[in-house]
């Protein structure tokens, strides 16, 4: 599977711009991929304004990642806020869409809210993971403060020996005083759920000054490093290989001896 990630600056609180600059990057890709992964809020940056952003489901944002699904033929994802409920009781969620280019569709709303920004008075949190099939592959995405629960990402196994997924997905705005924790997380999940990762981050400064330094990466299973960008906008396209991963699950079965648990 081939897949593409976007590393870019934000515009502050400005959908429409946001829409129209990666619009311009993807129709611009210089190969063709399988999955096209976005930041976290690539419509607005990480705001707490989030009746200022947001959209009820199927609208402008969603036809535009349904656009851009079927155009490219890749499934693309990537987080926006989104309103639930009418004027009397509105409700803002921090909502991941996988899209898909036959139109097919799934939503995962972030589960652990970043209390320090107060994101968990600004939106309700999430409480279902989402696994995805694509073209031969497992996929789970998540959002940003996720990756530092390892709990909610754990890759179970299925009694046939079968794991949830093979890639799992973080989209985020991350900023850069927290690097360190970035990237030393991302390959913890991968060699822990013996899974490919990619993280991607955004760059740039946000509209109440906060700085990104990216750090966009793709890890093996291994949690060897296969691609990792920082400070600059970046585009990265690569190949995994499903064949691979699974040689070395079976060479190196660690989840067979892994501690059952259910969440409470």
């Amino acid at each position: 599977m081939n897949i593409t990630l976007l590393q870019t600056a934000l515009h502050w609180q400005d959908p429409v711009a946001n829409r129209a600059m990666l619009e311009e990057t993807i129709f611009t890709l210089p190969q063709p991929t399988d999955l096209i992964v976005l930041p976290e809020m690539f419509t607005s940056g990480f705001t707490m304004e989030a009746a200022v952003v947001a959209e009820p489901m199927n609208l402008t944002t969603f036809r535009w990642m349904r656009q851009m699904a079927e155009q490219t033929n890749a499934a693309i994802t990537g987080s926006y806020v989104v309103q639930e409920g009418n004027a009397a009781g509105k409700r803002f969620y921090n909502r991941l869409i996988w899209m898909q280019p036959d139109g097919q569709w799934a939503s995962y709303d972030k589960r652990h809210l970043f209390r320090m920004a107060g994101e968990e008075k600004a939106y309700m949190a999430g409480n279902q993971r989402l696994v995805c099939e694509w073209r031969g592959w497992r996929i789970c995405p998540l959002v940003c403060y996720d990756l530092r629960f390892p709990v909610w990402s754990r890759n179970h196994a299925y009694p046939d020996g079968m794991l949830d997924y093979d890639l799992l997905l973080y989209v985020a705005n991350w900023p850069a005083p927290r690097q360190t924790a970035w990237d030393t997380l991302l390959q913890a999940r991968a060699i822990e759920n013996l899974s490919y990762v990619a993280g991607v981050n955004r760059v740039g400064t946000d509209g109440i000054g906060h700085p990104y330094t990216g750090g966009t990466a793709l890890i093996d299973f291994k949690g060897d490093v296969l691609f990792r960008q920082y400070d600059t906008e970046a585009v990265h396209q690569q190949t995994l290989s499903l064949e691979s991963l699974q040689a070395f699950r079976a060479k190196f079965p660690a989840y067979l001896d892994a501690d059952t648990f259910t969440l409470g």
